[in-house]
Parts: C-alpha cells; structure tokens; sequence
C-alpha cells in the first residue's frame, strides 16, 4: 500500500532523477571494500597482473624509500615448473631498465642465457680452476651516508664472522671457546702477514698449523697446547686449501675480474652435488658482499638461488642472516630463493637454533613471494609465514606463473607474465618440453 501523501508514477510522472553523488576514488573504496587493491604504485618493474584487478609493480628500494618497506629483502619459494625461476630471472632482466646491478650466486648453471643476453659470461668456479675469490675481500669502506670508512674493527669483525661460519658449517658443530680463540689469534697473524691487501684462507690455516708464540703468550697457553686448540679447525678448513676444494677460494681473488658489470654470475654447477656447497656458496656469497661494499654504485640485487643448501648448515645460515640485516646499509636487496616452505623446517628439529635463523631471515625479508606448493608444505610452514587459512588453501591450488605475494602486511594474488624475446632467458626445461621453459 503506498502511504497518503507519497508520490504515485504515471502516465507523465516519471520517478524523479535522484542526484548525483560526487565522492574521491579513495572514498570509493571504502564504500566497496575489497572491490579491487589499490597496488604499490607505479614505480618500478612491471611484474604482472593483480588478479583482483590491475597491474602490480614492485621495487624494494622505492617501497623501502617511501616507508612502505622496512627492509628490501624478498624469499621467493616455488615448486619446479610452478614459475618461480621464470619470475626471478625476468625481474633480474627488467631491473636492468632502471640502472639497477644483479649478482648472482648460481649452484645450479642455470643463468648462462640470462648473462648472455646482458653481454657478460658467467665466473665458472671449480675445483683447481682459473678463476679464484678470496671470501676475506671485505673492503674497509663504509655503508653509503655512513660517514666514512668504519675502520679496522668492522673489517675485522666481518672477517671473523665468517671463518668461523665456516668453520663450523665444516665441523658440524659449534665452536669450543679454545677453537675461537685459537682461529681468532690465526686471523690475526694471517691479518699482519698480509700486510697490503687481504689475508686468505691458506693464511689461516697456516697460521693455525702453526701458531706463533706471541698469540700463545696472550692466551697464557703454551705454543704446542695452541696448535691442538685450533688443530680441528685447521684440518677442516685445509680441505678449502688443499683438500678436493682447493682451486677456488685458496688464494687472493684473480685479477681483472668485470665486477663494474651489470650482472655478475657465480656458476657453481661444478660442485653442486658436493656435500660441502652451502660451505662454498657461502665463500661466494660473502665475496660478492664484500664487492658490494667496495662498489658502492647504486643499488645491488643479490640473488641466492638454492638457498636451503646455506640454511640448512647452522654456521653459514648464522652468516647469511647477519649478512641480511646489513642490507639496507649497503643499498642491497637480497632475494633467496627455494623450492619447498618445508625447506624453514628441514634446516632443524622443531625448537632449534636453524628454525629459529630461518624465521630470523623471514622477519628480515619483508616481501615473501610463494608459488604453488603441496598441503603438507603449507601445513608445516604456514606460521613462520604468517599465512592466513585462506592464504594457506589458496597457495596449495594456484596454477602455474601465479603466486601469493606478502609485501609487508598487505597480499597480493599476482600472475606474471613473460614479455617477447624473455622465453629464451629464462627457459631452463627445455630438455622436458622445447619452448615451455616456466621452472
């Protein structure tokens, strides 16, 4: 029934027009929540399309700049043939618009084509090869708008960090407080007799073989009891010197070494199958940070693809989450990439110190990009992810190419898409299906 006094259509007495309501897009937005995502801007590489409407754009160094981004770091976790190396070596070729540098610790051999298509060859390091970097090249500069040069100290601390990394990731165990100190007075005396330039890890172990008894007097030990200290350290590290290793981080870095190019590949695919690889890619991954800091050109991507090989090994995973936290100093995005989640909880028993490294490296990696994955992978990983339930179903059914993107505290459904000419970079299939190449 229509109340007395309302207005009755008719013949003639159309609806009255209702005025128009004039609001901002942002208001828009509110009025139609979850409509569509508003992005990251449009400044940076061109990744994709937001399946939830529009493109998506990414770059951690305008996101970082503009306080969107804490830190510029990004884990990337895909199955192979879900698109995760599609994604990462597209991106690496993209940044190339922007002036932006890419270094590469490559166990596998898989960013030849990539290398190539920027004109440069990839650095081959094998056992008893031509090409070697010494892992103690940290370079006494200091962190852009730092200030200066930190001094001697800082150098000293990186240099320490990282033998004994190594040590431990060659021992299988933590250091005992007498193997310290025995490997800290070794550095030292390596340190003095190298007297220009770096000390290397043949100078190490020799000074750990052989101990010189001022480092004995200031332990208040005696020289022979110091030898014994460090003799376990000194025999495992030997096998970088001498040992089936020897040839590609036992001496001062080979000179004349392109480290001005836009892209520098180390090619580990020699000793891939080699127990001792997280070991190596640490040595080569702690060089490249120290050519980062000696450059000081611009922004720096540095890609460590296969990293489970480094968190999985307590002392190199101890190295590679100090050396994530020196990121935003150095004007460095460091990407690691994975195949499995599960991979957080296979570096260590549930409690321990590699699970902990592995949510540590997580809470300094910001954006977290995930392809498909299996439920069990979810069902382990979902909390060091902090995946929602609807994230975590979402992630075990995406199709090949898209992936959950976690950018801070917002997430995206992002599909990427190959450019012409990118096929040929990035195909590392071709074998299985000629032209398909997605890995």
């Amino acid at each position: 029934m229509t109340p007395p006094g309302a207005f009755r259509p008719g013949p003639g007495r159309p609806f009255p027009r209702v005025p128009a309501h004039v609001a901002t897009t942002r208001h828009l937005g509110a009025a139609y929540p979850m409509a569509g995502e508003a992005g990251l801007g449009a400044e940076g590489v061109l990744v994709g399309r937001d399946l939830l409407g529009g493109t998506f754009v990414y770059d951690p160094f305008t996101l970082y700049r503009s306080g969107v981004l804490t830190n510029p770091n990004m884990v990337v976790f895909g199955q192979i043939g879900r698109g995760k190396s599609a994604f990462v070596k597209s991106y690496l070729w993209r940044q190339a618009v922007f002036g932006r540098r890419a270094w590469v610790v490559d166990p596998k051999g898989e960013y030849g084509p990539l290398a190539a298509a920027r004109g440069v060859a990839p650095l081959a390091l094998r056992p008893g090869g031509r090409v070697r970097l010494n892992p103690l090249d940290v370079a006494a500069t200091g962190a852009p708008g730092s200030g200066g040069p930190p001094g001697e100290d800082e150098v000293w601390r990186r240099r320490s960090e990282l033998v004994a990394s190594l040590a431990v990731a060659c021992l299988g165990r933590d250091l005992l407080p007498r193997e310290r100190a025995a490997l800290d007075a070794a550095l030292h005396a390596a340190t003095a007799a190298a007297v220009r330039g770096a000390p290397t890890l043949p100078q190490v172990v020799e000074a750990l073989l052989a101990p010189e008894p001022a480092a004995a007097a200031e332990l208040r030990t005696g020289v022979d009891r110091l030898l014994e200290d460090g003799r376990d350290v000194a025999l495992e590290l030997r096998r970088l010197v001498a040992g089936d290793l020897r040839g590609m981080f036992d001496g001062p870095t080979t000179p004349g070494l392109s480290l001005g190019a836009p892209l520098v590949v180390l090619d580990l695919s020699a000793v891939y199958d080699s127990p001792a690889l997280g070991v190596l890619m640490t040595c080569a991954a702690a060089w490249l940070h120290g050519a980062v800091r000696a450059g000081g050109d611009g922004p720096v991507l540095l890609v460590v693809d296969e990293a489970w090989a480094i968190l999985a090994n307590l002392g190199v995973a101890r190295w590679l989450q100090a050396s994530w936290k020196l990121a935003r100093a150095y004007g460095v995005a460091n990407m690691a990439v994975l195949h499995r989640l599960s991979d957080l909880h296979a570096v260590g028993a549930a409690g321990s110190e590699q699970v902990g490294l592995a949510a540590g490296l997580l809470a300094d990696s910001e954006t977290r990009v995930i392809y498909g994955q299996a439920p069990g992978e979810v069902e382990r990983a979902a909390g060091l992810l902090d995946l929602t339930s609807t994230e975590a179903e979402l992630v075990t059914g995406l199709r090949r190419g898209v992936a959950l993107w976690k950018v801070g505290a917002r997430s995206f459904l992002v599909e990427h898409h190959l450019g012409a000419g990118e096929r040929d970079i990035v195909d590392t299939d071709a074998a299985m299906a000629p032209g398909g190449g997605d890995a």
